[in-house]
């Protein structure tokens, strides 16, 4: 089976029309993008765009050969013409299955939101899903059969998709996944494709030819990221996104409660509430048993919290104390930590914090914590094969 891409954009296109943001006067050349729709094997077109002619025309495809044309979701705006030829277009109800002429099985699969996905199944077996913009599948509760080989999705707007598909083994490390619906939210060029990655997507352009069910090399996530910020840079949210594709994640927060502390806890909250309910948290500073055991991927926030437990214990913040002691247990607890990032088998995710670039502390025990926070820093970035510097919520990329 073969898939043509004629757009990837939203249904408005990217850039928008008389949009002045910064996301659409920088969407030229490749990063512009029309209305998603898509041609299967010449004989399929899912979503009837302005201008579908003339994409298949520029894709080297022609739409003389369509048989069937399906809607996805209600479009808005004035009705697109139907290009002479075609047959008229419509939608599938939920859960009924279509069989064309061509030999393709089109099932029409329920949505949380309105709109239909279509899974799509060539006379030789390969499986296609397409979701329309802002969807996601609903009503997953059984384990698939099979894994699709190539998902076609809103993922910058639904990655819980992708989530709840993973969740039921419907996508698999060799399924093809690609973005579509690219609306002026996704961030532009390298950002997009260095975030898609992280899910194991990727965008490609308007025109685009893909074989559904070839052999090809799907990308593979990093297993250690760790991502470093200053204060409200967004490198907790950085953190975050890395995951949301993720069935189910356990949260580590080192921070643990602070009784009393309301401003402490509008923090833990808003927190929790950008959290996926699928994710579970866990108080603890025992990281290295975490990273040792097996289980879903593990979001660690922050180090520096872990690390001020760590000097508490050894009473690191006594001259006296560190002096008889204090900083060996130190060096040994941390270098535990090190290690077990090196050996763990789990995806993990761990966020801290970049200090030293402001103002020196006024005392010996801030400047020691300052200090041991930039050593475990390093420590633990180079066992990491990435590493994000966030600023102003902006992540550049120092490894991987």
């Amino acid at each position: 089976m073969e898939l043509t891409l004629l757009g990837t954009g939203a249904p408005d296109g990217l850039p928008r029309p008389d949009c002045p943001c910064a996301a659409c006067a920088a969407a030229l050349g490749t990063g512009a993008r029309a209305a998603t729709a898509l041609l299967i094997d010449d004989a399929l077109l899912l979503d009837l765009t302005p201008g579908a002619v003339f994409a298949a025309a520029r894709a080297g495809r022609s739409l003389t050969g369509v048989r069937q044309v399906l809607l996805t979701h209600p479009h808005d705006g004035p009705a697109v013409e139907l290009p002479a030829g075609l047959p008229p277009a419509g939608r599938v109800p939920d859960g009924r299955v279509l069989t064309l002429i061509s030999g393709h099985r089109v099932r029409a699969v329920p949505m949380d939101a309105p709109g239909t996905g279509y899974e799509v199944v060539s006379p030789d077996g390969e499986r296609l899903l397409y979701l329309p913009p802002g969807g996601a599948p609903a009503g997953l509760t059984e384990r698939a059969a099979l894994p699709y080989d190539t998902v076609v999705g809103d993922l910058v707007g639904r990655p819980d998709a992708l989530a709840r598909l993973r969740a039921v083994e419907a996508v698999g490390p060799a399924t093809e996944v690609i973005a579509v619906h690219l609306d002026h939210d996704a961030p532009p060029g390298p950002e997009l494709e260095r975030r898609l990655a992280a899910a194991g997507a990727r965008a490609v352009p308007d025109g685009t030819t893909l074989p559904v069910g070839g052999f090809r090399a799907v990308p593979g996530p990093p297993r250690r990221t760790l991502v470093t910020g200053g204060a409200r840079s967004g490198k907790s949210l950085e953190a975050e996104r890395r995951l949301e594709t993720y069935p189910e994640v356990v949260y580590v927060a080192t921070g643990g409660g602070r009784d009393g502390d309301a401003e402490w806890a509008a923090r833990i909250g808003l927190h929790r509430e950008r959290r996926p309910a699928a994710w579970r948290t866990e108080e603890t500073c025992e990281l290295a048993e975490l990273l040792t055991s097996d289980g879903p991927p593990l979001l660690v926030d922050c180090l520096s919290l872990w690390l001020t437990d760590a000097m508490d214990r050894v009473d690191a913040w006594d001259d006296t104390a560190w002096a008889r002691g204090g900083e060996s247990a130190l060096r040994k607890r941390t270098a535990e930590l090190v290690a077990a990032v090196r050996a763990t088998r789990r995806t993990v995710v761990l966020v801290t914090n970049e200090t030293g670039s402001g103002v020196v502390p006024a005392t010996a025990a801030g400047r020691r914590f300052r200090d041991e926070l930039g050593r475990l820093n390093a420590a633990v970035a180079d066992q990491c094969e990435q590493v994000l510097l966030v600023v102003a919520g902006q992540a550049l990329v120092l490894r991987g």
